[in-house]
C-alpha cells in the first residue's frame, strides 16, 4: 500500500492508488461546498441547484415561489376568489330576486335592506351588481379557455411542422387581425337574438384566438431550437413525444400569461356589447346590461351606474394584475 506523506499544510494525502483519489474528491467536494472567508474561515454554501426538499427546481416552482412573495398577485387573487365564489353562488351575500322591480321606488336611493338603491325599473341595484358577475365571469372564462385552447394547438402546430400550413394559418390570422372587434361584433351578434352568454362566448372565441396563435407559435419556435429537442430527434423520439414532451410545457408559459391578461379584457368586451345592445340582453342579469339600461338617467341616479360600472371596473383590473404578476413570475428575465 502507498505509504501516506504530509502534504505543505501537514496533512496527510495519499500520493497515487485507489485512496489518494478518493481524498482528492472529497476534498474538491468539500472545496465546492465552502469557499474560504478569510484566513481558517469558510464562507456560504455553494448555491443550490434544488429545492430545499431535495427536489430539483424548475421554472414552475420558483415562479409559485415568487407568486407567494408577491402582493399584487395575492391581492388579485383574493379579489378574484371572491368574484368566482358570489358567481357561483351569488345567493350567499344577495338572496334577492334580481328581476324583483317594484316601479314605485324606481330611482330611489340608498335604503335600509337595499345599500345600493334602486335602479329605474325599481329593481334593487346591489342584488342585480351581486348577481352580474355570473355572466361576465362565465364570458370571461370560458371565452379565454376556448382562445387558448384553439390558438395554442394551431398555433403550436404551425411553429412546430411549418411549411404551407404555417403559410396559410399565418394569413388567416393577418385578415382576423383586420377586423375591429366591436364592429364585428355588431355585424356578427345583431342577427342572433338569444339572451344566454354563448353567442358572446364564441364571437370572443373566433376573433380572439389570433393572438394567441401567434404567441404559441413564436414559442414553439423559440423552443425547438434547444439543444435537449435537438437531442429527443436524434434518439429517435415520434415528433408527438417530441411536441407534447419536450417543447409544449417548456412553451406553454407565454400563453398563459396572454390568457391571464386577456381575461379581463374579455369581460369588458362583453359589456361594451351589451352595453350597445349585441351582446347579453334583458331579462339577462349583467354588468353591461345594467350600464346600458342606467345610463339614460345618470343624473338623476347615478348609484344605479356607478355600482355595476364600479364591478366591472375592479374585476378587469383584479385580472390584468393577475396577469401582470404571472408574467413578471415566468418571464427569466426579470428574476
Amino acid at each position: 500500500m502507498p505509504e501516506r506523506r504530509p502534504d505543505e499544510s501537514g496533512q496527510t494525502v495519499a500520493p497515487t492508488g485507489t485512496g489518494g483519489a478518493m481524498d482528492l474528491a472529497t476534498s474538491e467536494a468539500r472545496s465546492l461546498e465552502r469557499t474560504p472567508d478569510g484566513p481558517g474561515g469558510t464562507g456560504p454554501a455553494a448555491p443550490r441547484l434544488s429545492a430545499p426538499g431535495g427536489r430539483p427546481r424548475s421554472l414552475w416552482s420558483d415562479a409559485w415561489r415568487d407568486l407567494r412573495r408577491n402582493p399584487v398577485f395575492l391581492v388579485s387573487a383574493l379579489v378574484i376568489c371572491f368574484l368566482v365564489v358570489i358567481a357561483i353562488r351569488p345567493s350567499l351575500i344577495a338572496p334577492g330576486n334580481p328581476l324583483a322591480c317594484d316601479l314605485a321606488r324606481a330611482q330611489d336611493g340608498p335604503a335600509p335592506g337595499h345599500p345600493f338603491g334602486f335602479d329605474g325599473q325599481g329593481c334593487d341595484v346591489y342584488t342585480r351588481t351581486v348577481h352580474g358577475a355570473r355572466a361576465s365571469v362565465t364570458v370571461g372564462v370560458c371565452a379565454t379557455f376556448g382562445v387558448a385552447l384553439l390558438g395554442s394547438v394551431l398555433g403550436g402546430l404551425a411553429g412546430f411542422f411549418g411549411g404551407i400550413g404555417d403559410a396559410v394559418l399565418s394569413r388567416i390570422t393577418d385578415v382576423f387581425f383586420a377586423v375591429p372587434v366591436v364592429l364585428g361584433g355588431l355585424v356578427l351578434l345583431s342577427v342572433i337574438t338569444s339572451d344566454t352568454v354563448w353567442p358572446v362566448v364564441g364571437f370572443i372565441v373566433l376573433l380572439g384566438w389570433p393572438q394567441v396563435f401567434r404567441v404559441a407559435r413564436g414559442s414553439v419556435i423559440s423552443v425547438a431550437q434547444h439543444d435537449y429537442v435537438q437531442a429527443a430527434r436524434a434518439l429517435g423520439a415520434s415528433p408527438a413525444r417530441v411536441l407534447l414532451r419536450h417543447i409544449a410545457p417548456n412553451a406553454v408559459a407565454p400563453v398563459i400569461v396572454v390568457a391571464t391578461i386577456a381575461l379581463g379584457t374579455y369581460i369588458a368586451l362583453e359589456a361594451t356589447l351589451s352595453y350597445l345592445g349585441v351582446g347579453l340582453k334583458p331579462p339577462s342579469v349583467s354588468w353591461g346590461v345594467d350600464i346600458s339600461a342606467a345610463s339614460p338617467y345618470v343624473r338623476n341616479a347615478p348609484h344605479a351606474l356607478l355600482w355595476p360600472a364600479g364591478a366591472l371596473a375592479l374585476t378587469v383590473l383584479a385580472f390584468i394584475m393577475l396577469g401582470d404578476a404571472v408574467r413578471d413570475a415566468l418571464d427569466p428575465r426579470l428574476r
